[in-house]
């Protein structure tokens, strides 16, 4: 069974998620809102990268009103994450995002929940009802002795409840945990009680190398089960880099086509260029290539050849040089510092 096949449908601006829709990828600006010109340029490199939805945070006023001249300049979906002033996620939506991101137990009371729903219903903008482990009620806490998946999920419910009985359903959710194990056990308990797309990541994963190793377990794990509508690789980094993960985790899974694939050898005493330096060059230059095929980046004439004959187009390292090597046949010898180039020109006019 796909959780994902019977979730509500919801639009966020031009995009649609659940009910079997494709899983979008999302990503965080980690630039400040209010800087117009900044944040615009960072989300221009992630819509680049093959970002679906952004989201900015929503400090203060000023961000909010940022808001408006972001949206004037960007192709995607705009999400507004608001923490804690109620104020900020209504000026947000006054000004143009598409989706807003609260934790209702962090808004307040519930007259001011209700504010924000109405303005919310009033505009027909989907919120993100979001629950962190780190931030979950002490009642939960006590009543399941300690941060749990089960409390995980009794507090989403909760926070769905208090939206829907204000009359409005128009709702994306996540719970998010650095727990990887946990995380995952409160996904497949909630997909089973929750009819609304869930929105799928491990929070504070950590760095490049930590990050995408926890995330790409914790996705897979969750994603495999048939849960996740919306996803979201968390590093601390360059948020590039959380796209291009987040896509090799959905090809991976068989969950998205298209897109280039990288393989590259793990380099031996025969490797007399700079592999490494040339693989990681080719993976990020391919990214912006909308091709269904696969790229081979190999350490030595040796192996090389055979090995990139299972790829569409690849290099295979010699002295100083290499093969460029395509649909299995050798199409000449090409000097190392031309590698790219040759590779890049044949990408621009791939048939």
């Amino acid at each position: 069974m796909s959780y994902r096949d019977e979730t509500k449908v919801i639009h966020i601006g031009n995009r649609v998620i659940g009910g079997g829709n494709p899983i979008l990828i999302q990503s965080m600006t980690n630039t400040r809102t209010e800087d117009v010109a900044a944040t615009v340029a960072q989300i221009h490199r992630l819509e680049e990268a093959g970002c679906e939805i952004i989201r900015c945070t929503v400090p203060n006023n000023e961000a909010a009103l940022a808001i408006k001249e972001i949206k004037k300049n960007i192709s995607i979906p705009l999400v507004a994450d608001i923490h804690f002033d109620y104020k900020m996620a209504i000026a947000a939506m006054e000004n143009g995002a598409d989706k807003i991101r609260i934790n209702p137990g962090n808004i307040g009371s519930k007259e001011r929940i209700a504010a924000v729903v109405a303005c919310a219903k009033e505009r027909n903008i989907p919120i993100r009802v979001g629950v962190n482990s780190g931030s979950l009620e002490k009642n939960l806490v006590e009543k399941y002795h300690g941060v749990t998946a089960q409390g995980l999920v009794e507090s989403a419910l909760d926070k769905i409840g208090i939206i829907e009985d204000l009359g409005y359903d128009n709702m994306v959710v996540s719970i998010k945990s650095s727990n990887v194990l946990l995380c995952a056990e409160a996904h497949t308990l909630l997909a089973q009680k929750c009819k609304y797309p869930l929105h799928v990541g491990i929070t504070e994963a950590g760095t490049l190398y930590g990050g995408n190793i926890k995330s790409s377990i914790g996705l897979g794990i969750i994603l495999s089960q048939g849960i996740g509508d919306t996803i979201r690789v968390s590093l601390s980094g360059d948020p590039v880099e959380e796209i291009k993960t987040a896509k090799l985790i959905l090809r991976t899974l068989g969950l998205r086509k298209g897109g280039i694939e990288v393989v590259s050898c793990p380099t031996c005493g025969r490797t007399k260029i700079d592999l490494i330096g040339l693989a990681n060059q080719v993976e990020t230059m391919v990214q912006k290539y909308p091709l269904d095929i696969k790229v081979a980046v190999m350490g030595c004439a040796v192996n090389g050849p055979g090995e990139a004959k299972e790829a569409d187009i690849g290099i295979a390292g010699g002295d100083g040089e290499g093969l460029l090597i395509k649909k299995g046949e050798i199409i000449r010898k090409v000097k190392e510092d031309e590698l790219l180039d040759a590779l890049k020109a044949e990408l621009d006019n791939w048939k």
